[in-house]
């Protein structure tokens, strides 16, 4: 068994394959790594942060400005839950509507950005024509690193909204750059991903039952 207590990580650089944990396991084996890990993450998540996260949300709902999600791969389709369920499913009837829109939906506008400029600016540029000081944005990354959301988040401090990072591993760039950073600091991609998930939910489900 001692082959199954070996892991490699290959780097926490936006696109690189993470193969974390465990080899040479039975399904049920895996599993139950992966459940334990998963306890390990939700026992070290950091309520107190999720809390501040609430009260930002609260504050840009009754000034009427604007929240802004996005990510890139399995946190872009995260970044699209988030944007979904705050500015819907946490709809309370006689309450303004939360205004909350993933700018990685946009198939066509992100391709031309990334064809005709850079895909670094795919989100910076979708940015510059909507943000406005005081809006909030909610930043979605593994890694921390990825280039297009470093760049959005410099054009976010310029134009001096709020930003948040909900993050992974160490952080990466993000964790020093946002006002306020939420890490799951594990080094398997879906423990991440799942915990980023959650953490939506718990934003979500919370802001109903006010």
């Amino acid at each position: 068994m001692s082959a199954a207590k070996k892991e490699r990580v290959s780097s926490t650089r936006p696109g690189a394959f993470h193969l974390v944990g465990p080899g040479r396991l039975s399904v049920e084996e895996f599993a139950n790594w992966y459940r334990r890990e998963s306890l390990r993450q939700w026992e070290n998540l950091d309520i107190r942060s999720i809390a501040k996260l609430a009260e930002k949300i609260i504050e840009v709902e009754k000034q009427r400005r604007e929240i802004f999600v996005m990510g890139n791969g399995g946190s872009a389709a995260t970044a699209s839950h988030w944007a979904t369920d705050l500015s819907k499913t946490a709809y309370v009837s006689g309450r303004a509507m939360i205004r909350c829109r993933s700018l990685s939906e946009n198939i066509a506008y992100l391709t031309a950005i990334g064809n005709d400029i850079s895909f670094d600016d795919c989100f910076s540029r979708q940015l510059e024509n909507i943000l406005n000081p005081g809006d909030l944005v909610i930043f979605i990354s593994g890694s921390g690193n990825s280039k297009n959301l470093v760049k959005a988040c410099q054009l976010a401090k310029e134009k001096n909204a709020q930003t948040v990072g909900i993050l992974g591993f160490d952080g990466g760039r993000l964790k020093t750059m946002v006002d306020l950073p939420i890490i799951v600091a594990s080094r398997q991609y879906g423990v991440i991903e799942d915990l980023h998930m959650a953490i939506g939910h718990i934003l979500t489900f919370y802001l109903k039952q006010r």
